[in-house]
């Protein structure tokens, strides 16, 4: 007898801490872990693996009323950064392009004709001063060349041009700006200034890897980086089909959702659902368990309770259960097919052999309809 008590305690001891239900558990559903819920006492037993001295992890289970906020954002694939030119300066001697912006300003132009203001380089090298002055060819230079190159084009029209060029912007600002998509790889594509890894990094941490790999090309850059769409933290809707397939239905996590809201997602409950409905949620670290939540579809909604309303987490499943009822009929429904067609099909050739022994020469001949 002392052998079957210590068998029986060794598996509740395995159950992860749930008390003396621990081996119906483990039975029943697999290894769940313990849950918690906000403002409630309930005792917990320590993890087969915890060390001594150790506090064992015990499930805070969030609510519509109790809602907490998630870890820091870990950027991966396939998120959507959102990153935005603060500073672009290219390093010093920076060769013009086509599509760069230059702003130019003559001291002592004609009086009808003032010089001042941006001047866009076109497509084959040249900017337009105007009428009066005409294009320069200023493709491939530095903007000390271009003053140059300004300054003796317009002494065939002005006597003595005093020119100030600058650079005001570059096509580099044009290949920065925007959204990226963080690739399966895990990088994101900065045109010409190639690609960053970011897949693992906060947003603070990705902002710092844009702006190093961008010091290789421009001085002392600085840009804003934001999540635009968090594509990667997710949360499932599983719809059980009595018989009829099972549907899961992906849906990205913004932080806020509850069990309600996952359900407006889906339409509510199918003709095909019961009212049983839980979450499976995986557990942190390397606790191997899974912590099963039941919710109670008639509190949450015809009461409007909220102790079940559940915070959604990334990697939750919300399961809703089948109409047994439902799944019964599909099931005899299926099995009786197959017989149905056989019948079907000996019924019809019965039928066609007594049409042919009753009249061997056609419907059509003597002593028919």
């Amino acid at each position: 007898m002392s052998h079957w008590v210590a068998a029986l305690n060794q598996l509740v001891g395995r159950a992860c801490g749930l008390g003396g239900l621990g081996l119906v558990a483990l039975l029943a559903t697999g290894c769940q872990a313990p849950l918690t819920v906000r403002g409630q006492s309930n005792p917990i037993a320590a993890h087969p693996q915890a060390q001594p001295g150790v506090t064992p992890w015990v499930a805070s289970v969030p609510t519509e009323k109790d809602k907490s906020t998630l870890p820091t954002y870990v950027i991966e694939p396939p998120d959507i950064l959102l990153i935005d030119a603060v500073k672009l300066v290219p390093k010093s001697p920076y060769h013009v392009e086509p599509l760069d912006v230059l702003q130019i300003l003559v001291a002592n132009p004609l009086i009808d004709q003032p010089i001042s203001g941006q001047y866009p380089i076109d497509p084959s090298g040249t900017i337009d001063l105007g009428p009066a002055y005409g294009k320069v060819s200023i493709s491939g230079q530095t903007v000390d060349e271009i003053r140059k190159t300004v300054e003796t084009h317009l002494r065939t029209v002005l006597r003595d041009p005093a020119v100030s060029v600058s650079l005001s912007q570059t096509t580099g600002q044009q290949q920065v700006a925007g959204e990226h998509l963080v690739g399966p790889d895990g990088t994101v594509n900065m045109g010409t200034y190639g690609t960053v890894y970011v897949a693992g990094l906060t947003i603070a941490e990705a902002k710092t890897a844009v702006e190093a790999q961008l010091s290789n090309y421009l001085e002392q850059p600085r840009v804003s980086v934001d999540v635009f769409a968090y594509n990667s933290q997710v949360y499932y809707v599983i719809t059980e089909g009595a018989g009829l397939g099972d549907t899961v239905v992906r849906v990205p996590i913004t932080g806020n959702e509850t069990v309600l809201d996952a359900l407006a997602q889906v339409n509510g409950l199918s003709r095909l659902s019961s009212k049983n409905l839980w979450i499976a949620r995986p557990t942190p670290g390397d606790v191997n368990c899974d912590q099963i939540l039941p919710v109670s579809w008639t509190e949450i909604t015809k009461g409007a309770a909220t102790s079940t309303n559940y915070q959604l987490m990334p990697g939750d499943r919300l399961f809703i259960a089948e109409n047994k009822i439902i799944a019964l009929d599909t099931w005899l429904d299926q099995l009786s097919a197959p017989i149905e067609r056989i019948f079907g099909t000996t019924l019809l050739g019965a039928q066609a052999i007594q049409t042919i022994n009753r009249f061997p020469k056609g419907l059509g001949s003597g002593g028919g309809f």
